[in-house]
């Protein structure tokens, strides 16, 4: 008698839960928008800030580098916290530390303050960089997570080039200069901040907290959740060091080619729509080809040939006689498979996560990607400085070293099937 009503409460109960799913899914994405423009406010302005206040041209590099430790840093924690339940409270907490670091950066105006300063957003921001990834791969099916982690990259690829463009408008425009002051660099800084409080807010209303799995497992102290990082498997481990050596390799093409257009003789105007056109390119591929990529179900051996097709790329680019020809075809090939090996790797490394840990491994992930960001740009600098060239090719050693770290794990993947 009563079968039926239960049965009928248990639908409901399972197509609620489903719908809240989406729901949140759907608010990921906006998220990732929303952050994409917000984090990359004070991007255009940082340097002509760093100059105006008389500041060495290298510090430039010591504040990227201070940023993405406070990130390699920060990344395992905040995802061993999250792994215990409450990610929207981390996630905003985090979000509010990276908007006082921020702050404090444009406003300190001494170099050594905006370097701790730097560390401190860079440590809060991971935050939100670990969680937000993590809680997408728990929510999305198994067969359907690469796509949405290529999406999420696709939006937040948007929301990054429209809040690049933003920053540099405002601290332009008469309008904007009127109104809120903006020609003062530093008040970039506190619009960003105020506005990440305001980030900070929808994180928590709108990321349902799903009832992952409860255990005494997940209710690990911090120091323990360091300590399982041990445990982790032998294949995961030697996954996450070619990570490193590929990071550094992208890191250095990404921030070097800016140099090298003006190296060149080419303008910021000819520079921007090359970094225009790579971000559209970089969209339609996580849009179009990453749903066509995961069907073949081959990501160790994609990953490998991506290395060694870039690596062919880079050599051909930066030795060629037309370069602007050449980045505007060639290249936009590299910026294809870039765009392709970002979420085979995220959704790779996601399959070592056991009991809905998945904080914890995106954690340890974002931290191994920003040793290549703290340590690429200091190797790279000084090969900049003795022959431009050196860096691009130091770039290739680093996509060759990955790949044959990843030829490795297939290997010792296949032997344990076999066996």
């Amino acid at each position: 008698m009563f079968k039926p009503v239960i049965i009928v409460i248990m639908s409901n109960r399972k197509y609620e839960r489903s719908d809240i799913i989406k729901k949140t899914i759907i608010w990921i994405f906006i998220l990732y928008f929303f952050q994409g423009v917000i984090h990359n406010l004070g991007h255009p302005v940082t340097p002509y800030l760093v100059s105006n206040l008389g500041i060495d041209d290298y510090m430039f590099g010591v504040f990227f580098a201070a940023m993405s430790f406070g990130l390699m840093i920060g990344a395992p924690i905040w995802g061993i916290l999250g792994d215990r339940g409450n990610k929207r409270i981390y996630m905003a907490l985090g979000l509010i530390v990276y908007s006082i670091g921020q702050f404090m950066f444009g406003y300190s105006g001494n170099q050594y303050i905006m370097v701790l300063f730097r560390f401190i957003a860079g440590f809060g921001v991971a935050a939100s960089v670990t969680l937000l990834l993590s809680h997408l791969i728990y929510l999305a099916p198994k067969e359907e997570r690469t796509k949405y982690i290529a999406w999420s990259v696709a939006v937040f690829t948007i929301g990054s080039s429209l809040g690049y463009y933003l920053g540099g408008f405002m601290s332009t425009n008469q309008f904007f200069i009127d109104w809120l002051g903006t020609d003062d660099l530093k008040r970039i800084f506190l619009i960003q901040a105020i506005l990440n409080v305001f980030h900070a807010l929808n994180m928590y209303i709108h990321i349902k907290q799903d009832k992952e799995p409860k255990n005494n497992e997940n209710k690990v102290s911090l120091i323990q959740g360091f300590l399982g990082i041990k445990k982790m498997h032998p294949n995961l481990i030697i996954f996450l060091i070619s990570l490193t050596f590929i990071s550094i390799g992208m890191i250095n093409l990404s921030k070097f080619i800016d140099v090298y257009f003006k190296e060149l003789g080419y303008n910021p105007n000819e520079l921007g729509t090359f970094v225009f056109w790579t971000g559209i390119v970089s969209l339609l591929t996580s849009i179009f080809i990453v749903p066509i990529v995961v069907r073949y179900k081959k990501e160790l051996s994609i990953m490998i040939w991506i290395q060694v097709i870039n690596s062919v790329i880079i050599f051909i680019v930066f030795r060629g006689n037309n370069f602007l020809l050449l980045v505007y075809t060639i290249f936009m090939i590299y910026v294809i498979l870039k765009a392709v090996y970002s979420p085979l790797e995220q959704n790779f490394i996601s399959t070592f996560a056991h009991d809905g840990k998945y904080g914890t491994i995106m954690g340890v992930r974002q931290s191994f990607f920003a040793i290549g960001m703290v340590i690429g740009p200091l190797i790279g600098g000084f090969l900049y400085d003795i022959k431009p060239l050196y860096v691009f090719d130091f770039s290739i050693l680093m996509f060759l070293l990955g790949m044959i770290l990843l030829f490795s794990v297939r290997k010792r993947l296949r032997k344990e099937v076999a066996a």
